[in-house]
């Protein structure tokens, strides 16, 4: 049995583009692998606190010398990385805010890029701890960022997200972007479909 990790992180609920691609892939996944086990995180109803002075400092103590208000300063953030940790796979939908990411999911990432859990310092250099893990990002953008578009060169979302989990270690790392959402309603179905397509093609092969 497999464990998948969902993360839902637009702000915009059941009208998210990003949430409804990543929900029809959850939904294909499961009728080809019914035994398997989803865990789910709305990051809009359940947001992450944006990390503090008092966490930094936490984080940067050895865990031997934590005192009991640093051990539960970190204590949602330990549960996040065993949550992230426990999935072999995970699906994580992520809309393009500002050519970049919203700022719920960067403080994910901050939640989960820890030291001595996923990410090590040896020798003065980092390595990724995280091992054998698949992860799939579904985003959506308003326009277009591909080779040769307007905007080629804008899109600073998938090179962010891309670097942080490599940065921890994983790498089969894999993107369906619906694209050219707001460029009206002809652009937005080729968009759509074209994510749909890739959805179809990779849950058989993922």
């Amino acid at each position: 049995m497999t464990t998948i990790l969902h993360i839902d992180s637009s702000p915009r609920g059941d009208r998210s583009k990003s949430r409804q691609l990543a929900r029809e892939f959850i939904t294909k996944w499961q009728v080809l692998h019914p035994e398997d086990a989803i865990t789910y995180r709305d990051l809009r109803e359940s947001p992450i606190p944006h990390v503090t002075e008092e966490w930094i400092a936490a984080d940067y103590t050895l865990q031997e010398a934590r005192t009991p208000e640093m051990a539960h300063i970190l204590q949602f953030s330990d549960a996040l990385v065993d949550e992230f940790l426990a999935a072999s796979r995970c699906v994580l939908s992520v809309p393009m805010y500002n050519f970049s990411i919203p700022s719920g999911f960067k403080a994910y990432i901050d939640y989960i890029v820890r030291v001595g859990r996923t990410f090590a310092i040896i020798d003065g250099q980092f390595k990724g701890l995280v091992e054998g893990k698949k992860i799939l990002f579904i985003t959506a953008r308003g326009d277009e960022y591909g080779t040769g578009s307007r905007h080629e060169g804008w899109d600073v979302q998938e090179p962010a997200l891309r670097f942080a989990f490599q940065f921890i270690g994983v790498t089969d790392i894999q993107f369906i972007h619906a694209n050219g959402l707001d460029l009206g309603n002809e652009a937005r179905q080729r968009g759509l479909s074209d994510a749909r397509t890739k959805i179809q093609e990779l849950v058989v092969n993922w």
